[in-house]
C-alpha cells in the first residue's frame, strides 16, 4: 500500500468515524487566560456586550456554552441544572451565571421565558458563532444547521478563566450538569 493510499484511507476512516462533525481547529481558552473581546448580544439585537467586558465585572461567574437554545438536554436539564441551584451557586460566591449559545437575541429570549432564567442566568447570544469560535468552542454539526457551541462551562474570576470544563464529545451532559460543577467551585 502506498503512503497516499495509506493517508487517503485512514482520513476516510476518521471522517466517517466523526459522522459529520468537525471540530474547531481555534484554540480554546486556558486557565489563566483572559476573556476574549468578542462581541455577544443580550436582549436585543442592539444591546451588545463583548465577553470581556461582561464577565470581568465579577469576582467570580460561571459560563454556560450550549449547542443550541430549545434542544432537548438543553431545555430540560443543563439549563435547569443552573436555575435550580442559583442560590447555592451564589452562596459559593458565584456572582453571575451567563449561558452561550449561537441563536438570535428573539431566540434566546424566548427560551430564557420558557425556563423562567430571570435572575438567576444571563443569556448570551451569538448569533454568527463570533464568541464561541474566540473561546475556542465553536464546532459544525451540519445536520443541525451548521456551526454550534459546545458543551462545556467556564468557570471566570475577573475575566480570567479558572476552570474550564468541556464534554468529552461536545454534546452529551455528564461534566457540566450544575450538580458536577458546583463541586468545583
Amino acid at each position: 500500500m502506498s503512503a497516499l493510499h495509506f493517508s487517503r484511507t485512514i482520513t476516510r476512516q476518521a471522517l466517517f468515524k466523526c459522522r459529520g462533525f468537525h471540530w474547531s481547529s481555534i484554540q480554546q481558552i486556558k486557565v489563566g487566560e483572559t476573556a476574549p473581546s468578542a462581541t455577544v448580544m443580550l436582549k436585543s439585537p442592539g444591546e451588545t456586550t463583548t465577553i470581556l467586558e461582561h464577565f470581568k465585572r465579577f469576582n467570580k461567574a460561571i459560563l454556560i456554552s450550549v449547542p443550541g437554545a430549545f434542544t432537548p438536554s438543553c431545555t430540560s436539564t443543563h439549563v435547569p441544572s443552573f436555575v435550580k441551584l442559583s442560590e447555592e451557586l451564589k452562596a459559593k460566591g458565584v456572582d453571575e451565571v451567563a449561558c452561550i449559545s449561537v441563536n438570535d437575541t428573539f431566540v434566546m429570549s424566548a427560551w430564557g421565558e420558557k425556563l423562567q432564567v430571570e435572575g438567576k442566568v444571563t443569556l448570551l447570544s451569538d448569533p454568527s458563532a463570533e464568541a464561541s469560535k474566540a473561546l475556542g468552542l465553536a464546532f459544525d454539526i451540519p445536520p443541525l444547521g451548521g456551526t454550534r457551541a459546545k458543551r462545556a462551562v467556564i468557570i471566570f474570576k475577573n475575566g480570567v478563566a479558572e476552570k474550564v470544563i468541556e464534554e468529552p464529545d461536545n454534546t452529551t451532559l455528564t461534566i457540566t450538569h450544575a450538580d458536577h460543577v458546583i463541586k468545583e467551585l
